[in-house]
């Protein structure tokens, strides 16, 4: 399970891992079983495997089925369904700055029609727009769109993935690893996974680009971001030693 973050670098990660010969992932990438809207707590794990069984092509026995839906860590609701579908689940979580992937976000929302708010209003006033929407799962729900900076907290996330996966059945990689050192980070995937290395393929480009300017991290926009989200900041380096300088 590929499952988080958005915005984080797992179109490239499920990219490189669709080529290798013992790898499925679903047609488009993104399967969205466990946070549909209409998930039922009493599907059984045979109904949820017909549910997937439309977003693959034929594999084999041999293959290794996932699914690469970054909300899924978002939640803990979500952690919770796929825990009770299989608890011997292997996690992939990217993980990226939580300001970039904050602005990334806000700016695919923005491209897709989903938000008209200048920037400063939306991280701002993210609170109020996510309230009452909490457990609200569907389609054009703020908690989808709008959660900018709850999405970068991570502290909070792992804290609910751990509490329901072991730590040897998760592995956190940052989205500059696979950025600068793909082969390498790659290579971990593969022993995480317990696949062979696998080399037939044609390098590694870049697989995603937002289309807009990012921030300079020196910059004002960012450093204020950063005292905006500071919380999450300090909590995802005080629990899981994630730091971003």
């Amino acid at each position: 399970m590929i499952g988080g973050v958005q915005k984080g670098g797992t179109t490239a990660l499920a990219h490189f891992l669709a080529r290798h010969r013992g790898v499925a992932l679903p047609r488009g990438k993104e399967a969205h079983v466990f946070d549909a809207p209409d998930f039922d707590e009493a599907w059984t794990q045979e109904y949820i495997d017909g549910l997937y069984d439309g977003h693959f092509d034929a594999g084999g026995a041999d293959v290794a089925y996932g699914d690469a839906t970054p909300i899924y860590c978002f939640h803990h609701a979500f952690i919770d369904r796929i825990a009770a579908y299989n608890p011997e689940m292997r996690w992939i979580v990217m993980l990226r700055h939580p300001v970039e992937r904050a602005v990334s976000q806000y700016q695919m929302e923005r491209s897709r029609g989903h938000d008209t708010w200048p920037l400063w209003p939306a991280m701002l006033l993210e609170r109020w727009r996510l309230h009452g929407h909490e457990n609200d799962f569907s389609v054009h729900s703020p908690l989808r769109h709008h959660a900018y900076r709850a999405r970068g907290d991570y502290a909070r996330q792992l804290d609910a993935l751990y509490a329901r996966f072991p730590p040897e059945q998760i592995l956190l990689l940052q989205n500059d690893e696979l950025a600068l050192a793909p082969e390498r980070t790659l290579e971990k995937v593969w022993e995480f996974l317990g696949l062979a290395v696998d080399v037939g393929h044609g390098g590694y480009g870049r697989v995603f680009e937002g289309g807009y300017r990012a921030l300079r991290r020196d910059g004002l926009q960012f450093r204020l971001l950063s005292c905006l989200m500071a919380p999450a900041l300090r909590s995802a380096k005080a629990r899981y030693g994630l730091d971003w300088d």
